[in-house]
């Protein structure tokens, strides 16, 4: 097993790592989330390497994957982490991190939220509008404490992606206008309860090209000189996340293809003071995972052949929601089995589930199937619709196995749900 290859096919037969995957559909059934170990790590590694030796901080984006197993891995190799809610917060803490490596982004942070952060003394707010810098003061003067933020600025450049995962043009919610942003940091200095420690971007995700970074970082700069010139002193720029990775026949851009021109422009303005902040999620964990599913049944019809399989739109939601792809590879590839041409579809009573479309396959009911590139936004987006219980989830460490998250049963489901009892 080869950590450039986590998902190797050996004598026909496709493995997670050393562990084939028809034993863990034996073990585990299916639907099934697999994570590689050894993928989560190389991954990583080419993080850490883009960064040595260099004043910068990989916050891992909770969002993508949330697994303890996963996060815990993560903080064993170094990682910060880049929470968006309250339970984010929970779980980080849950799986070890230390609280002032935790920024937290987001346009919604609820006061309990909010509440539970100060008290856990995390790394810093990223502030994303006038209304939540006030209930941040408000809240952190209540409490007699001192609140880190650095605002989120949206510097209105087109990431090139998806209209659902673009966050930096001005029409997206995210983030306060880069123009706006100096009256905002001078308001913010007004309060005794905030302390500015940074300026914050991001500008959506599965980004291939990086002339979009490297524009908004531009941008940033030019804001950095201005606060400076008012006397404003930063301690970190956090470019967000949004690496794109290989679904298809995408070429995706190595973490130092952009750290070191990152480096090397706050090196020419003066400001290698500056901690630089990333937080990664899909480039981390999107192809350290599969999804394993069953061929229950073969339509045909006159229009389409529909392989109907025992995964659905609530296990992997982002077909549905984004049109997107994901390679889809038979398990056991079947012998004389002519190729058709297959839609893989869920059971679940909407027109839109479905998880690949136009697959040509040499399929037979039974089959096993890997949906692969689903380590991200895959199990974190899931539900259960239909009262369909959420899939297991294992990691995989070369010849072990860890069931890191059991399948649910339809009582689970249920079991907090109540019934009026009437008199």
């Amino acid at each position: 097993m080869s950590h450039e290859n986590p998902f190797p096919t050996q004598k026909g037969t496709l493995f997670a790592e050393d562990i084939p995957f028809p034993e863990l559909a034996d073990r585990y059934g299916t639907p099934l989330y697999v994570y590689s170990r050894a993928a989560l790590q190389t991954a990583w590694s080419r993080y850490a390497q883009a960064i040595a030796g260099r004043n910068a901080l990989i916050c891992y984006g909770v969002k993508a994957n949330s697994n303890l197993a996963v996060l815990h891995e993560f903080q064993q190799l170094g990682a910060g982490f880049d929470i968006v809610s309250g339970g984010e917060l929970e779980r980080a803490l849950a799986a070890g991190a230390s609280a002032d490596r935790i920024v937290f982004s987001g346009v919604g942070k609820q006061s309990w939220e909010i509440r539970a952060a100060l008290t856990a003394r995390i790394k810093c707010f990223n502030i994303e509008s006038a209304a939540e810098l006030d209930r941040l003061a408000d809240i952190a003067h209540e409490m007699g404490l001192v609140a880190p933020i650095s605002l989120r600025v949206n510097p209105d450049v087109d990431a090139h992606t998806h209209p659902y995962i673009s966050t930096g043009l001005k029409e997206n919610k995210f983030g306060v206008d880069i123009h706006r942003a100096p009256a905002l940091y001078h308001q913010a200095q007004q309060h005794a309860s905030l302390k500015i420690v940074g300026v914050d971007c991001h500008i959506g995700s599965q980004i291939i090209d990086l002339s979009p970074y490297l524009d908004a970082l531009e941008k940033l700069l030019s804001l950095i000189g201005q606060l400076g010139a008012d006397g404003i002193e930063l301690e970190h720029l956090d470019l967000g996340g949004g690496l794109g990775i290989r679904y298809t026949d995408e070429t995706p851009p190595d973490p130092a293809d952009l750290l070191t021109p990152v480096f090397e422009r706050l090196h020419a303005h003066g400001l290698d003071h500056l901690q630089v902040v990333l937080e990664p999620g899909r480039s981390l964990v999107g192809n350290a995972g599969i999804l394993l599913t069953r061929v229950e049944y073969l339509k045909r019809t006159e229009v389409r052949n529909f392989a109907i399989v025992d995964a659905a739109m609530n296990d992997l939601m982002r077909p549905a929601l984004y049109e997107a792809w994901h390679d889809v590879v038979p398990v056991e590839p079947r012998q004389g089995v002519p190729a058709e041409t297959w839609d893989i579809v869920g059971p679940i009573c909407e027109s839109g589930d479905w998880l690949a479309r136009g697959r040509t396959l040499p399929l037979e009911q039974g089959d096993l199937l890997a949906i692969c590139s689903a380590g991200a936004y895959g199990f974190s987006m899931s539900s259960q619709y239909n009262t369909r219980p959420r899939a297991a989830e294992v990691l995989v460490d070369k010849q072990d196995s860890y069931l890191v998250r059991p399948r649910e049963t339809p009582r689970d489901l249920f079991a907090s749900e109540r019934v009026p009892q009437r008199s």
